[in-house]
């Protein structure tokens, strides 16, 4: 059959795979390493922090034993994502976007392009949604999915969590008062990085809300510091590291230096609202490549054939030929699950200004 080859699962997997990615501030910075399983479970695990000195010795004792650090293993089944669309005879009789309107594609040539364009488009839909996952992720040290039966019908939601939940969450910060001023801000945040370093973990970025970073610049205390030239405690200076996410400053506390984030990406919630990715009064400390994402395989049966195949890969594609109504209809799958490297490298403090 010609053109067969378009509609292989491997085939489409490819054209995905090498299509460019949209840029994603958390999923980049934080997330960016990968890794698949041929299971529909991920099996993980993350050492604990170790701070442990070892002892002078006398010659004549040889050697003191020492323990080995904790760790911790997690077993998952990934979430699934499946979106898909239709391609009916209606689409591929209409010109198309950006097609010349005098001369424009046979049904046939449409039907290529569509396919092509709908697996790129598809694939960066469960890009988005890994985003907020990854976001979800550091803000509260595990994610809940919430599952749908259908499109509009809402099944039950399933917590994923990366800690002890009988011991509460070390990732979570809460902080003395709402921030009125510059001192209270530094003390939070040099007690945050503090947490972190006595768990062996670096701090480096601090990603903070709109609302905090329109609070913060009102702060006089911070305008003195960075006029003040004998003393170099930080600057300002804004720079666009992602669509929607600005670095606007270094800052010294307490001897940490922080690179300052801005996020203002933003998602459309099932509801059709605008949301913002990141929590507007909110604040994160952590630092680069903290976390790791993981994606089970996904069972299906692919076009042309009647056996079921299990498929390794963060994009699964598969194609439906229906051929009674003579629709077409391709699905991208994948099953991704973002979680931290080591235990809780991060520290997270909701609410921090009104």
């Amino acid at each position: 059959m010609p053109g067969l080859d378009l509609f292989n699962t491997y085939y489409m997997a490819g054209l995905v795979e090498n299509s460019p990615r949209p840029r994603k501030f958390f999923l980049d910075r934080y997330f960016s390493e990968s890794e698949t399983f041929t299971t529909d479970k991920v099996l993980f695990e993350h050492e604990e922090g170790d701070l442990n000195i070892v002892p002078f010795i006398a010659a004549s004792v040889g050697d003191i034993p020492v323990d080995r650090n904790g760790y911790s293993v997690y077993e998952f089944a990934p979430p699934l994502i499946a979106p898909s669309r239709l391609i009916t005879l209606d689409d591929l009789s209409k010109r198309g976007f950006g097609e010349a309107i005098f001369g424009g594609s046979t049904p046939a040539e449409r039907a290529k392009k569509l396919h092509q364009k709908d697996l790129v488009n598809l694939s960066d839909r469960i890009t988005r949604r890994e985003e907020l996952m990854a976001v979800e992720t550091m803000i509260n040290n595990g994610v809940d999915v919430q599952e749908y039966i259908d499109e509009k019908t809402v099944g039950k939601v399933i917590p994923i969590r990366y800690y002890d939940t009988a011991a509460g969450n070390p990732g979570i910060y809460t902080v003395s008062g709402v921030w009125t001023g510059y001192d209270a801000m530094c003390a939070d945040i040099e007690a945050m990085c503090d947490s972190l370093a006595e768990n062996d973990q670096p701090a480096t970025d601090l990603v903070i809300g709109t609302d905090v970073w329109a609070t913060m610049r009102q702060f006089a205390e911070l305008k003195e510091i960075l006029d003040n030239r004998r003393i170099d405690m930080g600057f300002v200076k804004p720079e666009e590291v992602a669509p929607g996410v600005t670095k606007v400053a270094e800052l010294n506390f307490g001897g940490y230096v922080l690179s300052v984030f801005v996020p203002k990406e933003k998602y459309r919630d099932a509801s059709g609202n605008i949301q913002n990715v990141f929590p507007t009064k909110s604040v994160l400390v952590t630092a680069p490549n903290c976390g790791k994402r993981y994606y089970g395989a996904v069972t299906q049966i692919p076009y042309g054939s009647s056996i079921q195949e299990t498929v390794e890969g963060e994009r699964i594609p598969k194609l439906v030929v229906d051929q009674n109504k003579d629709i077409r209809k391709l699905r991208v799958a994948s099953r991704p699950l973002t979680a931290p490297k080591t235990a809780s490298p991060w520290r997270y403090a909701a609410n921090v200004v009104n």
